[in-house]
């Protein structure tokens, strides 16, 4: 099934309105029933041996794993009796999140949260299909607006408001039919979206290699990996400016991650190609005696990772008079690199003028007859990973001090030779970056036809035919 022929699939006989505008028309023989008619509310408590359940916006019911503190942020008491259980085939529910889909019927028997809600089905609906319908972008829309409260993202859905929310019926044949298609489609969508999600972390992977061996060992040691990158509908630079010969003599560097490098070039330490030198941050943050809605750039680490381009334009943030003469300022053209926390390591070079906080370093004074500050950028660019793995060993919050940064060694080519392979890794990452757009607009139109796919379908406005229920078609951008 291609994507543009969801309107091509067969329709009911016929139709009449649901009353509901965000809903529309209905096929004729579907009940338009409300949820108070189809859920009971149920609350049963001490089963504390149970498994613990989560409701999650992304996946629904899904068991806990108590061991992994990261993905859970709420307090477990160690008295679980006043816990809910919850029944495989039933549906539970946070209210508090509901707005988002935080709610789903369960796959497993376990206990929730006393402050979610637990219902059984008193009408004859096939689970899977109210999971499917209950959880459709239009459910979810709709329960939002359902919501209630003065904060964002702590709205709560009360179980007055709930009752009332429409919910369409066709006959237990159609909901089966429908249930099953969805479980297949969508499987095959998911499994075309993980394909390209993987191709553009090939894409990134190759990326990295190239620009890695262009600045250790020049343009002649790129050809042996190739610089097609796509074999199907995108190519990348076919070595159009690159060093024909990979016969370039080389030398070993001494440097176990370089390795070798071409005889003719230096190995230098950054120390001597300019002043590395450390932001500074105004205290306390946000004081609007330093801070301020405009006045000067304020360069933060969030600023220079916000993107992966190569040049940092402009930021949202300023600082005032006072709050300059509390930070470090930086002229245009200023190569800036990250030098803290989780992203660390990441280069750029300023458009504008400005002050960096003390998350970022900046290079001053670098003698451009030996280095060109694009050059740089792609040599940190590559090696940005290495330096975090290194950073982080041992350490809970990794830091680049100055000093480090000044005694790194760097593979130095003739400032001639660094243009070329600067114009050549230029014309590289940009058909990269085309690529991986191709790949994620592809991903864009999957997603998009998977959700128009699960609304058509739960509302009725396609049929879903036994035929199609067991049809396993690939699924294309």
């Amino acid at each position: 099934m291609s994507m543009t022929s969801i309107v091509e699939l067969p329709k009911y006989e016929a139709y009449k309105d649901s009353g509901y505008g965000w809903i529309g028309n209905v096929p004729s023989k579907w009940e338009v029933s409300k949820l108070g008619s189809c859920l009971s509310p149920i609350s049963i408590k001490n089963h504390p041996d149970l498994p613990l359940l989560s409701i999650t916006r992304e996946k629904g019911v899904i068991e806990r794993d108590i061991e992994d503190q990261d993905s859970n942020h709420n307090f477990i008491p160690d008295d679980l009796s006043g816990y809910k259980l919850l029944k495989e085939g039933q549906f539970g529910m946070n209210k508090m999140k509901a707005w988002q889909g935080s709610y789903g019927v369960s796959n497993h028997t376990g206990i929730v949260s006393p402050a979610y809600f637990v219902f059984d089905f008193v009408k004859p609906i096939c689970p899977s299909f109210f999971n499917w319908a209950i959880r459709s972008n239009l459910y979810v829309s709709y329960f939002g607006s359902a919501s209630d409260g003065v904060r964002v993202g702590q709205w709560d859905l009360s179980k007055s408001r709930m009752k009332f929310i429409p919910f369409l019926i066709p006959s237990e044949q159609d909901q089966k039919l429908i249930a099953n298609f969805l479980d297949k489609k969508t499987t095959q969508i998911d499994e075309a979206i993980a394909i390209k999600e993987q191709q553009i972390a090939l894409l990134k992977e190759r990326k990295q290699i190239i620009i890695q061996k262009a600045v250790t060992q020049g343009l002649g040691s790129t050809n042996s990996s190739g610089t097609n990158l796509n074999s199907g509908s995108a190519a990348g630079p076919q070595g159009e400016g690159m060093d024909s010969s990979s016969n370039v003599p080389m030398k070993d560097s001494g440097v176990d991650w370089i390795g070798e490098m071409p005889t003719h070039w230096d190995l230098v330490k950054l120390r001597g190609l300019g002043n590395i030198v450390r932001g500074g941050s105004p205290r306390p943050a946000g004081h609007p005696m330093y801070f301020s809605d405009e006045g000067v750039h304020w360069i933060t680490v969030g600023e220079v990772t916000k993107n992966e381009n190569a040049f940092l334009e402009k930021t949202t943030g300023f600082l005032t008079k006072r709050g300059v003469e509390q930070s470090r300022y930086i002229e245009s053209g200023t190569f800036l690199l990250t030098n803290s926390g989780a992203t660390l390591g990441v280069p750029k070079i300023s458009r504008i003028s400005g002050c960096i906080n003390d998350g970022v370093l900046a290079f001053l004074g670098v003698n451009e007859s030996r280095i060109s500050k694009n050059f740089l950028y792609y040599f940190f660019s590559s090696q940005t990973m290495r330096i975090r793995d290194e950073m982080n060993q041992g350490a809970t919050q990794p830091n680049l001090n100055t000093n480090l940064v000044k005694n790194m060694k760097l593979p130095l080519p003739p400032v001639i030779e660094q243009e070329k392979i600067v114009e050549w890794l230029n014309k590289f990452t940009i058909d990269v970056r085309v690529c991986i757009t191709i790949q994620n607009e592809q991903i864009k139109k999957l997603k998009e036809y998977k959700t128009t796919l699960i609304n058509s379908a739960v509302t009725g406005k396609i049929k879903v035919t036994p035929e199609m229920a067991e049809m396993q078609e690939a699924v294309e951008a």
